[in-house]
């Protein structure tokens, strides 16, 4: 067993992980990054999810950093492919076209970028990426947690690493029960938090949004990239939740909104949501013509949504057969689309549909990881809920006097392992209280992912791509704050004066604190 040292050690390095790196390592602190995949990146590349963002996110609304992030995934493009001259034209360059990302693009592009931004101080010794190792153990002194215990997937090499300051950047909150800091799980009640949306009754800490297993498709006219029949695939073309108008395996699905019937198209036709369009990672027109076979095609629908079991704090047996049923569900929905799928012309399938294992890193072709939508979450100084934010109870959001951040995303919660469909609900656009990255005991753990203060119900909203990175930056930059200032987060939070100087170093890295006047989303 080997043993490192840090100045902070981040488990997980998912998309708010990287960005917590970036901050302390910018700032002169020691990184050690631990992440169980081979990717870092998180909801940006090892689960292959393009950016989901808010309207205005091209003017304002995210972290400078975050901006760079954005701009530099452009500049690969313009710099490493040859574009159309419709790709060169456009002013915000967005390589899918996709109709839910303004800037969707593959998840090998989302890696380059965030290795690239770490380069100078990966190269410099100041921040250690160990990828493929994943946290087995904690130890703890009273209020602090004094080390982890990493282990290398395949080699099974076993690290002690020790540090000051600790962040949680796994999707789960893993380092959470292994460290003993108080956190819940699944949806709260009403008589928890007062939100509306809440459950009524008892809280069900196993109740949580669904997970997808995401894939990448292109679409090649002709040929036959039929796969195996999935071991499964009876169940899910039979299977129907209760709270669904149809079939898993069926164009038909449910508008988040207004939970009314909404028939989908696989391509665009007229008056139907076209599914490729979606969430595509490579509009092929951007391009110069003979690049790209077909578009590419990132598969993250409300069809291939898991929802029929919970894969946090269950056991290693339950956790495998939900995780494995994910992918099967989303292997059952290509073979489906390949073989059964209703067609524009009156055909049944298309074969053409090509799964892409190298978009995605993949021997299988499925993302590296699970999209997971709701983690563990820490017991906060201060829990953000439904009533600060909801645009149903009050015309601006909740102004918080200890604001590190900024987010906009409408309350977003996918059908649920307790067997509720959609919450969607218009929300305001909010800010990132401190007092929600703060423990209600630990001091030396942050999060720095999906892991904050919030409920089920505001973690529908705080749990997109640039909120994360948000919630990571600050973290990063809060470690620092405190290693250079011999403070505690806990400190820095109920000091005035301590919690303004630490707010203008924030605004001096760019960080936005507060919005300007805009609306509902």
């Amino acid at each position: 067993m080997k043993e490192m040292v840090a100045d902070v050690v981040i488990v997980g390095g998912s998309t708010g992980g990287c960005a917590a790196a970036l901050a302390a390592a910018k700032t002169g602190y020691k990184v050690i990054m631990t992440e169980e995949t081979k990717w870092i990146g998180g909801q940006l590349t090892n689960q292959a999810v393009p950016p989901d963002e808010h309207r205005w996110i091209e003017q304002f609304g995210c972290t400078r950093s975050y901006r760079k992030f954005r701009n530099d995934v452009r500049s690969y493009y313009g710099k490493h492919f040859p574009l159309s001259e419709l790709g060169k034209e456009k002013p915000f360059f967005n390589p899918g076209s996709a109709n839910v990302s303004r800037i969707s693009h593959e998840p090998r592009a989302a890696l380059a970028v965030l290795n690239d931004m770490l380069a100078p101080y990966v190269h410099s010794g100041k921040v250690i990426i160990l990828t493929e190792t994943k946290i087995k153990a904690a130890e703890t002194d009273k209020d602090d947690v004094t080390a982890v215990e990493v282990e290398q997937v395949y080699t099974k090499q076993s690290y002690v690493l020790r540090a000051p300051y600790f962040l949680d950047g796994t999707d789960c909150g893993d380092v959470l029960p292994l460290a003993g800091v108080e956190y819940v799980t699944g949806a709260e009640s009403q008589k928890d938090t007062g939100e509306p949306h809440a459950l009524v009754g008892d809280a069900n800490p196993m109740e949580m949004q669904a997970i997808t297993h995401c894939f990448a498709i292109d679409y090649i006219e002709g040929e036959n990239h039929t796969i195996e029949k999935p071991r499964d695939y009876q169940f899910w073309k039979d299977y129907q939740a209760p709270f669904w108008p149809n079939t898993q395996l069926d164009w038909t699905g449910v508008n988040p909104v207004t939970l009314q019937p909404i028939t989908y198209s696989l391509f665009r036709e007229k008056d139907k949501f076209s599914l490729w369009e979606y969430r595509r990672l490579i509009d092929k027109a951007n391009f110069k013509e003979g690049l790209y076979d077909s578009d590419i095609s990132l598969i993250n629908w409300p069809q291939n949504d898991y929802w029929l079991g919970p894969v946090i704090d269950v056991s290693k047996e339950e956790k495998q057969k939900h995780l494995e049923g994910a992918k099967q569900l989303s292997l059952s929905l290509l073979y489906w689309m390949q073989t059964e799928a209703p067609r524009l012309d009156g055909k049944q399938g298309y074969p053409g549909l090509r799964l892409r294992p190298d978009v995605v890193g993949t021997d299988d072709g499925l993302a590296m990881f699970p999209y997971i939508r709701e983690s563990r979450r820490i017991k906060a100084e201060f829990t953000v809920v439904e009533q600060h934010i909801s645009a149903a109870l009050r015309e601006t959001a909740e102004v918080f006097h200890d604001s590190v951040g900024i987010g906009s995303y409408r309350i977003d919660l996918h059908p649920s392992t307790g067997g509720n469909s959609f919450i969607d609900i218009s929300s305001l656009p909010f800010q990132i209280p401190l007092g929600s990255l703060i423990p209600v005991r630990v001091n030396n753990l942050l999060p720095a992912s999906k892991n904050l203060g919030v409920t089920h119900i505001t973690n529908g909203c705080y749990r997109l791509h640039p909120v994360e990175w948000n919630i990571g930056e600050v973290s990063g930059y809060l470690v620092a704050y405190c290693l250079k200032h011999k403070l505690t987060p806990r400190q820095v939070r109920n000091d005035q004066t301590i919690l303004e100087d630490f707010q203008r170093h924030l605004v001096k890295e760019g960080i936005e604190l507060a919005w300007p006047t805009v609306h509902a989303v």
